[in-house]
């Protein structure tokens, strides 16, 4: 029921820097990787909530214009291409990892506004999440659990570049690799999309 491509491309994203990921990143640096898992929870929620009401929306709006979904999905493809193709270029510019402590409200904050909860809900989740109850559960459940190790991740990789003690391990390296994953999802997206025009 979940497929490969959902699986990858939630993946993709939630691997890509954004205010959510440089947030946590953050907290490893400050507090270290177990005080800072207590900000995962304010993630998820914020990310279900967004996602949601997003979808509903989008499932609202598509009863009357029937292709928004095709097109969302399409725009979405080309947005990842171009988050791609930045992230790629902007690699070798330093990260602003010193931020002030952070606290679960402020992550949730940041997480229900993150345009990356758009592109989940438009062009990632099924439309069928939207009109049914079960595919919806199970794809925000499989979602779930996908957060929690990429969250850990973000916190790890932000203790790591704390202690520099991993040389290949940093910011442009990571950047770059997310970048050519991106750029290799965007192709099935725009292909599954064109072929519902």
């Amino acid at each position: 029921m979940i497929s490969l491509l959902f699986v990858g491309l939630v993946t993709a994203l939630l691997l890509t820097p954004g205010p959510t990921n440089t947030l946590l990143a953050s907290s490893g640096i400050q507090m270290g990787i177990r005080r800072s898992l207590k900000l995962i929870p304010a993630e998820a929620i914020g990310y279900v909530i967004a996602i949601s009401t997003w979808g509903m929306m989008i499932d609202h709006v598509s009863k009357t214009f029937a292709l928004l979904p095709t097109i969302l999905k399409l725009l979405s493809a080309f947005y990842i291409l171009y988050l791609g193709i930045k992230l790629w270029r902007t690699a070798d510019l330093e990260i602003n990892l010193n931020q002030p402590t952070i606290r679960p409200r402020e992550l949730f904050c940041a997480t229900l506004l993150n345009p990356k909860a758009l592109l989940f809900a438009s062009a990632i989740f099924p439309e069928s999440a939207w009109v049914n109850v079960q595919t919806y559960v199970v794809h925000i459940l499989s979602f779930l659990c996908l957060i929690l190790p990429i969250a850990v991740f973000w916190i790890f990789l932000g203790s790591v570049l704390a202690s520099n003690k991993i040389h290949w391990l940093n910011a442009c390296n990571l950047q770059r690799t997310a970048s050519l994953v991106l750029v290799s999802f965007s192709i099935p997206l725009s292909y599954s999309a064109i072929l519902k025009f």
